[in-house]
């Protein structure tokens, strides 16, 4: 299985994020990609390639031009207002409230992003453009009649919306990667996402279409971020109704739960008929992650993959989450080398 990877991931390096009040160590660092890398080369999964160059086009497909321009712009002219200090939002919308885009730069931060915890940087624009060329280059490895393709991507991308930012996430690379496969003649394309948290970016993007499936196992939002999406009954609207399917897990979740819920989302996939397979890859599930709270162990990644094998489609990994990062490289290549055993 070829790997696609790009060092522009570590242009965007914040080294607080802003959470429980305070600001913190960030969890999203340069740091995982590298550690990923580094086993994946380990294990010798394959070539490890840089990307071709997309420019904006194949996030145009997905992403709102206004917040595509906000994320490449603002951070420059935050400085220049403010100084050098955390580009983070410190107001939202509220239900009742209108959605208009403001005037005031710091209102704007309100309306395009979701949280506190993805502040901007000088270098997100650049990071977070090359992780969409890595996709779109994985993408395209599939495209042309690759089994399995890994897009190590940095920024992650499954909590950015069409026009909106948040969850360490600017453009949303799996998304942009399933549009991708669309607009390359592929009638049906189904995204399944195994991060612990819920890819609110994504159901979003595709909630009112059919032509992309999107199956995604995470913590309750009950429990867990981003708390306002994720629930079953979520399912699609106009042409989408039916092909959206979450299945929230709770706090405490080892395989022996994890398992049936995976043999569920696949079973979608395979009656839906999908000609590509594109795996939000979150390994957050991990016991020991400090961000979750299921009980994963490093084995059962293996399991994972194999699973994954058992759908029989052309598939693209897609990194997203996993904050444990001793153990985010074993993990990550766990599902890859378990999904090649079983191919």
């Amino acid at each position: 299985m070829k790997t696609i990877y790009s060092d522009a991931h570590r242009l965007h390096a914040p080294p607080l994020e802003f959470n429980y009040g305070d600001f913190g160590p960030a969890f999203e660092t340069p740091q995982r990609a590298e550690i990923v890398l580094s086993r994946v080369r380990h294990a010798k999964l394959g070539e490890i390639l840089p990307p071709e160059a997309v420019g904006r086009m194949a996030a145009a497909r997905i992403h709102d031009a206004g917040l595509m321009d906000f994320i490449e712009t603002t951070h420059e002219e935050w400085q220049k207002r403010y100084g050098e200090s955390y580009v983070i939002p410190t107001a939202w919308i509220a239900p009742g409230m209108r959605r208009k885009l403001p005037n005031k730069l710091r209102a704007r931060l309100g309306y395009y992003c979701i949280d506190t915890s993805t502040a901007l940087t000088a270098g997100s624009w650049t990071a977070a453009s090359a992780a969409v060329d890595v996709a779109i280059t994985a993408q395209r490895l599939v495209a042309q009649g690759a089994s399995a393709a890994f897009a190590l991507c940095r920024p992650p991308g499954h909590h950015a919306g069409s026009d909106f930012y948040g969850g360490y996430c600017f453009f949303n690379n799996a998304a942009i990667a399933a549009q991708a496969f669309i607009d390359n003649g592929a009638k049906r394309v189904a995204v399944l996402d195994v991060d612990f948290h819920h890819g609110n970016g994504t159901q979003e993007i595709f909630y009112r279409r059919n032509d992309v499936l999107f199956c995604s196992l995470h913590g309750h939002p009950e429990d867990e971020y981003p708390y306002f999406s994720g629930y079953e009954d979520e399912t699609g609207e106009a042409a989408g109704e039916g092909f959206n399917a979450n299945f929230p897990l709770r706090p405490g979740t080892a395989w022996a739960q994890y398992q049936p819920a995976l043999a569920a989302a696949l079973k979608r996939i395979d009656a839906y008929g999908a000609d590509a397979l594109v795996i939000s890859l979150g390994v957050d599930t991990y016991e020991n992650d400090p961000i979750s709270s299921f009980k994963l162990k490093c084995e059962d990644y293996l399991r994972l993959g194999e699973m994954i094998a058992g759908a029989r489609r052309p598939t693209l990994f897609v990194m997203e989450g996993g904050y444990a990062v001793e153990e985010i490289g074993i993990n990550t290549v766990n599902v890859l080398t378990g999904f090649e055993s079983a191919r």
